[in-house]
């Protein structure tokens, strides 16, 4: 790499650290003053990996009067250093990161005292300057992290100090103990004289301002009732974009490597993002920004397969970046998957078979509502599993925002699908490559088939259509071959399943599109007959679609029926043009 092009920032949350050795940074510097317009106690939710520590870590560098002089190194060529605020360099800030405090459910008060304490102390030795002698000897002595804090608000306003607080990750631990230890022990810490919401009582009126943010609103809701003066600006249109990139980041960014040599000369940059954008991309976190056709991408995806494509020259044939596993695995328990009741099984059922559901987005909920089907789409949404594709009347259409959590879904349910009878991923996989490469599709599917037939003999109701479709997708996904498009539109018809080839990654040689059809036990002869000629009808329409000789990408198309007469497959043919 030249010595003077930017590294790729993946996975650097440290803004100085950015700047100082030459990282690229997107500048999201404009929206300071936007966020000085708003309510000076300011609470602001994203999901992981969009790059909130990045943006608190900017905002203290920003409103550091310790780094007032650094200005011009730290901000010059971004757009706050053409257009600075009055604020800038103003404040003694003190920063906490809740997702430091560990420790057993016996210890976490402790270990909460322990780590706020360190910080303080941290926080007066930093400012030790502007505070009289022996302060920092004084705060040292003082064994309570709130009689730290209380010490240090009084002298601040006697020397006319201003305070400026940033948390990070406000609701890490105490998410951690609602869903380890159960509702009883989060709200003990959280409720009446609880440490955790006495603590932020002691917060209102002793800073000046207050930035937080974290995952969900389920702990702002219980712990800010005694505090009130938070102002949520998560869904507000101006901040949209304030986290993740945009399509203009993006083409920006990978604009930058090709020029600076580190990417293919002949690369097509618009045709890279046109790959990233249904595994990355999505993302609308306000119903206002419906109107704007832009979505946000995840970052630290774009950043994984930008380096991905610098290192080898082409995109990463595993879309999603290996190291998410362990958030989505810390996502998984905080949703309690493991813990569903029959509702909101069926809700991640009915989100995963229709792509999304109609709700009301609540802003904030307390602990005791998660278990609420009604509340638990909203955690979804917080959590990134869902985000706002339109409007239905006074309510929200919520939608899989990309293939990145379309996967996750079907995990979930490939999961629930393995305990009833489990199929040999690894054997359905080779049967998958031979699909993919030399049109053997009837193993495959025969082999799915009979999967199905053994999970529906032991599972009541599993014969609906719906259900049959749902087991089918959850098994596709592991078929890195092809982008799996249900419901398809085509030629004013929705086809089942559209197994498109993803030819970036892999050389296929063979496209797919299947449909099912269902026959209740019992039915007669002639029934299965006139539905087996109406999808003959229905396939052969969605096969002479203008889209689909673009969408195959010249691969051999095959167009599949598969009938079932309750849970048994009862005939399966390829339709052919002869």
């Amino acid at each position: 790499m030249n010595p003077n092009t930017r590294q790729v920032p993946y996975g650097v949350a440290d803004f100085e650290l950015i700047r100082r050795d030459n990282l690229y940074y997107v500048d999201k510097t404009m929206y300071l003053p936007m966020l000085e317009a708003e309510a000076r106690n300011i609470f602001f939710t994203r999901p992981r990996r969009f790059g909130k520590s990045l943006l608190i870590n900017m905002l203290h560098a920003y409103y550091d009067c310790n780094k007032k002089d650094k200005f011009e190194q730290l901000f010059g060529d971004l757009w706050i250093g053409k257009h600075p605020t009055s604020l800038q360099g103003k404040y003694l800030v003190l920063y906490l990161d809740f997702s430091q405090v560990g420790g057993s459910i016996d210890q976490v008060e402790e270990k909460f005292n322990a780590y706020c304490g360190t910080q303080l102390n941290g926080f007066v030795r930093d400012y030790e300057r502007l505070y009289p002698e022996g302060f920092v000897q004084k705060i040292d002595g003082l064994a309570d992290a709130s009689a730290k804090l209380n010490e240090i608000a009084n002298e601040s306003k006697r020397r006319e100090l201003p305070l400026y607080l940033i948390i990070d990750e406000y609701d890490n631990f105490t998410n951690t103990i609602l869903n380890e230890q159960g509702e009883a022990v989060y709200h003990a810490i959280t409720h009446a004289d609880g440490f955790y919401r006495d603590t932020f009582k002691r917060f209102k009126g002793n800073f000046e301002r207050i930035f937080m943010t974290g995952v969900s609103p389920v702990t702002l809701d219980d712990v800010t009732s005694g505090f009130n003066i938070g102002w949520n600006i998560t869904m507000k249109s101006e901040f949209n974009d304030i986290l993740g990139f945009t399509t203009d980041d993006v083409r920006t960014m990978f604009n930058y490597y090709k020029e600076q040599g580190e990417l293919p000369a002949d690369l097509d940059v618009e045709e890279v993002i046109n790959d990233m954008k249904p595994w990355y991309d999505g993302y609308c976190f306000s119903e206002k920004s419906l109107k704007s056709k832009n979505r946000v991408f995840n970052c630290d995806m774009v950043l994984y397969y930008l380096r991905n494509y610098m290192s080898y020259g082409c995109a990463p044939k595993q879309m999603i970046d290996p190291n998410t596993k362990t958030d989505y695995s810390k996502m998984n328990k905080l949703l309690r998957f493991d813990k569903l009741d029959g509702n909101r099984k069926g809700i991640i059922k009915s989100i995963a078979e229709t792509e999304q559901v109609i709700t009301s987005l609540e802003e904030s909920f307390p602990a005791r509502a998660l278990t609420n089907p009604d509340t638990f789409t909203s955690l979804l949404f917080y959590y990134g599993m869902l985000t706002i594709k339109g409007t239905h009347g006074m309510q929200l259409v919520l939608g899989i925002p990309n293939n990145n959590v379309r996967k996750q879904y079907y995990g979930y349910l490939l999961e629930e699908y393995q305990q009833m009878s489990r199929v040999s991923l690894n054997d359905l996989i080779d049967k998958f490559t031979n699909m993919a490469f030399d049109g053997d599709w009837r193993t495959a599917l025969s082999s799915m088939a009979q999967a199905y037939a053994n999970i529906s003999s032991v599972r009541d109701g599993i014969e609906a259509e719906r259900n049959l479709q749902g087991f089918f997708m959850a098994y596709f996904s592991l078929n890195d071959y092809y982008y799996t498009a249900p419901e398809l539109e085509l030629n004013h018809g929705y086809c089942d399943f559209f197994l498109l080839p993803d030819l970036t990654h892999y050389p296929t040689q063979h496209s797919y599109i299947i449909e099912l059809k269902m026959l209740h036990k019992g039915d007669r002869e002639e029934l299965a007959q006139k539905q087996w000629n109406e999808a003959v009808s229905q396939i052969n329409r969605y096969a002479a679609a203008p889209r689909v000789e673009a969408l195959r990408q010249g691969t051999e198309l095959h167009k599949i029926i598969m009938q079932f007469e309750g849970f048994q497959l009862k005939r399966m043919e390829e339709v052919t043009d002869k």
